[in-house]
Parts: C-alpha cells; sequence; structure tokens
C-alpha cells in the first residue's frame, strides 16, 4: 500500500471528479456554461486554502487544451509574463496562466498585465486567500471575472476520504475519522496529507495517531474570509461599544491567527477618527504612533503597543459626528448642482474679503449661497469643549 503524496494522486482531473464548490461547477451554473462553449474569462478565484482553486484552473486548461503555466506571485518577476507572451505571440491557441497568490503582485506586476489581458495574449486565473476587492488593482479587477471558492463542507470531505478509500485499502476509526475531518477545516490538502503521514504510521487509523500528528484543529485564521473580516469587525464594534476585554479578546485572535500588525493598526486608525473623532481628538494622535511604530519594530513586540492603543480607544468618549458630517455633504455634492462660490472668497475677487484678524479673530461673513448643515456636535467629551468655542467666537 502506497500513501505516498495523497494531495497530488487524488487531485481531480475533470469537473465531474471535482469535490465542493457546487454553486460554481453545478451543471446548470454560469461557469459550468462558460467552460463548456470554451469561453471562460480572465479570471480571479478566492476563497480559503485548499478547497479546489488550483485544481479548477488545472481542469480548465486541459478542458480547452490549453499551455498550462503555473506560476507563484510570491517569487515572480516580470520578465517571466513576458517571456511567455513572446513565446505565443503568433500561436493560435494562447497559454493559460495560473498565479497563486495573485494579491501579492506588486503594482507594477499587476500594470504588466492589464494589456496582455486586454488584447487575450493569455487567459489569466489568479487565485487568493484574499478578498479581490480591497487587494487588487481596479484595472485588473475590472478585466476579470470574481469567483468566491467556500470552505469545503464536511459532506464534501467525507466525499473525498470514500474516494482514497476505495483505492487504497486503510480502516480507520468512527471518531478518528470525524477528527480528520473537522480538524481539517475545509482543507482538502490538509485532510489529505494528515491522512497519509497517519497511514505511515498505520493502516488502521485511530484518533490517537491523529492527534499525534496535529494536537489542534487547524485554525481558521485570516487567511479565510470569512473569519478575517469577521474577526476585524468583531474588534472594531467591540472597541466602538467600550468593551474593553472583548476587544482585546479579538485582537488576540488576530494576532494568534497571524494577522499582520499594520493590518490591525490601519483599522485602529480609521477607528480612531470615525468613532471618537473631536470627542478625543488625542485618539486619531496615538492610532497613528501605533501604526508607525508597530511598522518598525513588528511580532511579537508589536501586540503590546496594538493592546495599549485598543484599550486607550475603548475606553475613550464617542463620536461620529464627522464621518456623519462628510458623509451628508459627500451625498449632497453628488446629488445637488454646485454652488457658486461667493466671488470674494476666491483669489480674483479678494478685496472684498473680509479678514477675520482684522476684526478681532471673527466677522460675520457669507461662506456659501445656502444655509447648510452637515455637522451636528455629539456634545461628548472634547467635542463639547468645541462647542463653547465656536459659540464664544461667534459671541
Amino acid at each position: 500500500m502506497n500513501s505516498n503524496n495523497l494531495a497530488l494522486k487524488f487531485r481531480p482531473k475533470t469537473l465531474e471528479e471535482f469535490c465542493g464548490q457546487k454553486h460554481l461547477v453545478n451543471a446548470n451554473s454560469a461557469f459550468t456554461k462558460l467552460l463548456k462553449s470554451k469561453s471562460i474569462p480572465h479570471s480571479i478565484f478566492f476563497g480559503p486554502a485548499g478547497v479546489g482553486k488550483t485544481t479548477l484552473a488545472r481542469i480548465i486548461a486541459n478542458e480547452l487544451e490549453l499551455p498550462f503555466y503555473e506560476l507563484d506571485a510570491t517569487s515572480l518577476k516580470v520578465e517571466e509574463f513576458r517571456k511567455i507572451f513572446l513565446n505565443y505571440k503568433n500561436a493560435l491557441a494562447k497559454p493559460l496562466i495560473f498565479i497563486d497568490e495573485v494579491h501579492r503582485l506588486s503594482k507594477t506586476q499587476q500594470e504588466v498585465l492589464l494589456l496582455p489581458m486586454e488584447n487575450k495574449q493569455a487567459l489569466i486565473i489568479g487565485a487568493s486567500t484574499e478578498n479581490p476587492y480591497h487587494t487588487l488593482s481596479s484595472g485588473i479587477r475590472s478585466r476579470s471575472m470574481l469567483f468566491e471558492f467556500q470552505e469545503l463542507s464536511a459532506k464534501d470531505m467525507e466525499e473525498i476520504l470514500e474516494k482514497v478509500q476505495k483505492e487504497i485499502s486503510f480502516t480507520i476509526d468512527e471518531d478518528a475519522k470525524n477528527y480528520l475531518i473537522s480538524s481539517s477545516a475545509g482543507d482538502s490538502r490538509s485532510l489529505l496529507n494528515l491522512l497519509e503521514f497517519a497511514l505511515k504510521v498505520d493502516v488502521h487509523v485511530r484518533l490517537e495517531v491523529l492527534k499525534s500528528l496535529r494536537p489542534n484543529a487547524l485554525k481558521d485564521g485570516v487567511s479565510s474570509l470569512d473569519t478575517h473580516y469577521d474577526l476585524i469587525s468583531a474588534m472594531i464594534k467591540s472597541v466602538r461599544g467600550s468593551d474593553v476585554d472583548a476587544g482585546i479578546y479579538y485582537l488576540a485572535r488576530l494576532i494568534d491567527g497571524g494577522e499582520s500588525a499594520d493590518f490591525i493598526a490601519r483599522r485602529l486608525v480609521i477607528l480612531a477618527s470615525e468613532d471618537i473623532g473631536n470627542a478625543n481628538p488625542n485618539a486619531l494622535v496615538i492610532a497613528n504612533s501605533c501604526l508607525q511604530t508597530v511598522s518598525l519594530i513588528g511580532f511579537p513586540e508589536a501586540r503590546i503597543i496594538l493592546a495599549q492603543t485598543l484599550i486607550y480607544l475603548a475606553c475613550s468618549p464617542k463620536s461620529n459626528s464627522s464621518y456623519k458630517a462628510i458623509n451628508q455633504a459627500l451625498h449632497y455634492v453628488q446629488e445637488e448642482n454646485a454652488l457658486k462660490i461667493p466671488s470674494y472668497l476666491t483669489q480674483k475677487d479678494s478685496k472684498n474679503y473680509k479678514y477675520p484678524h482684522d476684526f478681532g479673530g471673527y466677522v460675520k461673513q457669507r461662506y456659501i449661497q445656502k444655509d447648510l448643515q452637515f455637522y451636528q456636535s455629539s456634545k461628548v467629551g472634547f467635542e463639547k469643549t468645541l462647542d463653547e468655542w465656536l459659540s464664544k467666537i461667534k459671541s
């Protein structure tokens, strides 16, 4: 019995063998119809690891009988693209270029792809564990169809396990089977790798052997789209709700899952302005200092700065007055006709402009054609002080 390279040995080669992603590959889906009509567009496959993104790209290449190039964005050089395009310049069958970790392409690398994609010099398929709406340029997205891959269900994983058992003779206890499936967190590659090494120990798979090889279930971590955005959302909402301990818990989950310190800090900077604002202006200073600091020192020490900042923000008075004001102003600008600027506010007619400092710091003067109000003070924290200042200035 040979259990070597189970992940490669049992990789599906046809659409019929493909497991999971029923929303993409069922007979009536738009994707399947495009494939059968040989009309697959440039595509971005995004979703968790081990759910079939690379496998489906290979199946497409086989179905369309296209030369297949598998590239990794983490070590890719622009010249590799150009060399492939040059080799197939006059060929009738253009190649399928599959780019794993496509979200790691630099801005320059993405720009190099735009014209070849436009001119159909190759079929480009990228795979990513990150949301392309946040990681890829608008140029790449506008030239591609975006297909979301979902975590494999327990039923999908059991189906894969049954296929292996039909070809390889082994037995497995029920509790071991349940652990093998549940601990793999919807990642077929993880399931097959764990099974492969368990079979090297014994052809009868037991729970204790699996747990000795994988003591804990795989974290769904930040590479899972749902967890990535759900965790950061929960952290932000906890801080907004002034729940320090909940915020610290979700921060710990993000750090433990491998999230970058920079990403967490950027979200805290946004929160400091959106949810605290001028109720405590120092919050933005603290958050920005956190962003600059963690980018210099990194983990593990960055965890302390992030925690300190999060606690400060959670304990600060809250106001979204600035957030609401700019949103309302933008809505007005987009929906209404532009208001004419009073002539004395322009460069051409400044002689009629009343310079406030000539009047002790304030003089009544119309600055806009209509009486508009976008900003409404929350009267919380330092915003209350700003209200008092403004009232004194105008009186």
